[in-house]
């Protein structure tokens, strides 16, 4: 297990997709086109972090938990040293989280929401009257950097899981900070322009910028592939 950088958690980012990158239909609905197998790893993985990361509009036309699922993970966490459940981020910019959507009916374990200045003060409000806390940091859009800092110096988060979607993806790989990439390649294609792929958003303008990653592990189980990359320092 990769060691934590000193001012911030290490990121993992875990991502399924079909075959031609994309991670849900035109309709951007999640759609669960991965096997039984690829959502076990997904508790596999959260059993080796403090926290999990999902964007709002994952959490608003989800109804997620973002827990630590079965049992066995939750023992598997205890005898490594972790709490029996993880804490929960919500990133939202404009602050256009759902209060009421599914994650807040579920309290075993503190949600906090990362969100910038540009979310107007009714809907921080209601935000911090849901969350345990509402960190509010950067100005048009969320300082990660800041924002991660105080994951770490208050909620002693060391191990980040984010889960998507794809413009929280895209502005993590711009700003450098996924230090782990597990990718699960599913048998199928789903094509179209507006289908929303692993990274989205602003994206890169030169090829020279691109975010380098090395490929450490790789196995396939049925007609999946799992692969894991890891950031080139």
């Amino acid at each position: 297990m990769s060691a934590a950088p000193k001012n911030r958690p290490y990121i993992l980012l875990n991502m399924s997709m079909s075959a031609d990158g994309k991670i849900a239909s035109t309709n951007r609905r999640l759609n669960h086109f991965s096997s039984r197998r690829d959502h076990q790893h997904l508790y596999e993985l959260r059993a080796t972090v403090d926290a999990v990361m999902n964007g709002a509009r994952t959490v608003d036309t989800a109804p997620i938990k973002m827990d630590p699922g079965p049992p066995a993970f939750r023992r598997r966490r205890i005898r490594d040293g972790l709490a029996e459940y993880n804490l929960r981020v919500v990133v939202t910019g404009r602050g256009s989280l759902d209060p009421a959507a599914e994650i807040f009916r579920h309290d075993f374990s503190s949600i906090i929401v990362l969100t910038s200045r540009r979310c107007p003060p009714k809907n921080l409000a209601r935000l911090k009257a849901v969350a345990a806390e509402v960190i509010v940091a950067g100005s048009e859009t969320v300082d990660f950097a800041a924002a991660l800092k105080r994951l770490r110096a208050k909620w002693r988060i060391r191990r980040l899981l984010c889960e998507g979607g794809g413009a929280l993806n895209d502005a993590l790989f711009r700003a450098d900070l996924i230090d782990e990439l597990h990718l699960t390649v599913c048998p199928l294609v789903i094509g179209g322009s507006h289908a929303p792929t692993i990274s989205d958003g602003l994206g890169i303008e030169q090829l020279t910028d691109a975010r380098r990653f090395h490929l450490t592990r790789r196995k396939q189980t049925g007609g999946e592939l799992f692969l894991t990359y890891h950031r080139n320092r």
